[in-house]
């Protein structure tokens, strides 16, 4: 696997022209919490649609998401943009077992050395619109060696409106731990957390629909 090896000058450099990238293409970004974010190492999970997802969430950790952030990302991906590893990114390739269990290891050295650890429990990206998500069940091993780390449940919704830019709407869901997920195997408990983020992000696509903005803050 490949490990990240954060680098603060080239974080600085980067968050500049991250920034300028953004407010190219989207024209705004939105938020709606229905909670408190953690403020001690959490893993943070999402559904996998966009190439954006991981920019997104780099936005997130540097307005919202408190903590030293670190992300899973597919080893192709992270072979093919190099520049995450310095940004906290570290690899995962499905198609070695073992390799998944090293990288699944990382993320729970990092969590216990105080990090934080964004995943993506689909693997791989699916269109906006598919369902079911298809949880892989490695993050339920990550909760199962990190019983007390909570999980925060974020949705991702990207929408054409009235506007010329496309925009982005996230919704953070309440904290979740290991023992609040329904069933007693990984995989009944990765079919709950599922089923969880499903209804979130469904209902967030119900607040985009029907304009409820007054929930979301902005963002960008």
């Amino acid at each position: 696997m490949i490990r990240a090896n954060k680098n603060r000058l080239f974080h600085s450099m980067f968050s500049l022209y991250h920034q300028r990238l953004l407010r190219r293409s989207f024209d705004q970004i939105h938020l709606y919490s229905k909670g408190t974010l953690p403020t001690t190492p959490a893993i943070y999970i999402a559904n996998h649609s966009s190439w954006w997802d991981g920019l997104i969430f780099f936005h997130l950790s540097r307005t919202v998401l408190p903590g030293d952030l670190y992300i899973m990302m597919h080893e192709s991906g992270l072979k093919q943009y190099p520049y995450f590893k310095r940004l906290g990114a570290f690899s995962i390739n499905r198609n070695h077992p073992k390799d998944i269990l090293q990288s699944l290891q990382y993320a729970q050295q990092l969590l216990e050395g105080g990090k934080s650890v964004w995943m993506f429990p689909q693997g791989d990206e699916f269109h906006l619109e598919m369902r079911p998500l298809g949880f892989q069940p490695g993050i339920t091993y990550v909760l199962e060696h990190c019983p007390h780390t909570p999980v925060v449940p974020i949705s991702f919704y990207y929408s054409f409106g009235q506007r010329k830019k496309p925009e982005v709407y996230i919704e953070a869901g309440n904290p979740l731990y290991h023992h609040d997920l329904p069933g007693r195997s990984r995989n009944e408990k990765t079919a709950g957390l599922e089923q969880v983020c499903t209804e979130q992000l469904d209902e967030l696509k119900q607040l985009v629909v029907t304009e409820q903005f007054n929930k979301f803050s902005i963002l960008l």
